[in-house]
């Protein structure tokens, strides 16, 4: 079960946004990942709580941040529920795509593990992405190239770090991915800075 932390940042000006404390693990029904985020002086700011299935199709989905809450999963595409702070009032919504992303890693290891890509293949996913601070929902197109695979030894065996071109269909901003199993090595915006063990390797 990797155990860590990302450090979280602007991408264009990298300005120190929130710490992630991390665990993740493969189970019974797939691959579930659950974080703490803290801003850099230690302050509680959200959660995120993830499971997908053995298929990489999100199961169910928890977010917090700034007392705001999304709860969804895969249902007739993906449908969510979003809570105001004061809880009085909660809006649905749905939408025809693929699964739900967001700034935490864990929702580039799901889409990886959803499309499953074989080396030099592309593909184009639609997400829904809730954007902090208060969990926004925008429905946003993406194509996905895994360029490669690259196998490195290490002190706890071979790690297998999948290199991966992600382009917004919007704007045709594209950015790198590195993805080793479960655990997120480099993205715009996300620096691993702390892993207790080894990423776990899906089947």
């Amino acid at each position: 079960m990797p155990r860590g932390r990302y450090s979280l940042h602007d991408p264009h000006d990298h300005t120190p946004l929130a710490d992630e404390h991390f665990h993740c693990a493969p189970g019974p029904s797939g691959w579930r990942y659950v974080s703490q985020l803290t801003t850099p002086t230690g302050e509680h700011t959200g959660s995120v709580d993830l499971t997908l299935d053995d298929l990489g199709r999100p199961l169910r989905l928890e977010l917090h941040a700034s007392s705001w809450q999304v709860r969804g999963a895969a249902l007739d595409g993906v449908t969510w529920v979003r809570t105001d702070p004061t809880g009085t009032e909660a809006t649905e919504g749905n939408v025809p795509a693929h699964a739900f992303t967001g700034t935490s890693p864990a929702f580039l290891v799901a889409t990886s593990r959803l499309l499953r890509l074989t080396p030099s293949s592309s593909t184009w996913v639609r997400l829904v992405a809730f954007t902090d601070p208060v969990l926004a929902p925008r429905t946003v197109d993406q194509s996905w190239t895994l360029l490669g695979s690259e196998t490195h030894a290490t002190d706890n065996g071979p790690l297998t770090v999948d290199a991966y071109q992600v382009t917004a269909l919007d704007t045709g901003e594209q950015h790198a991915v590195h993805i080793a199993g479960d655990v997120v090595l480099a993205a715009p915006g996300i620096e691993l800075e702390d892993l207790e063990t080894p990423p776990s390797t899906f089947d």
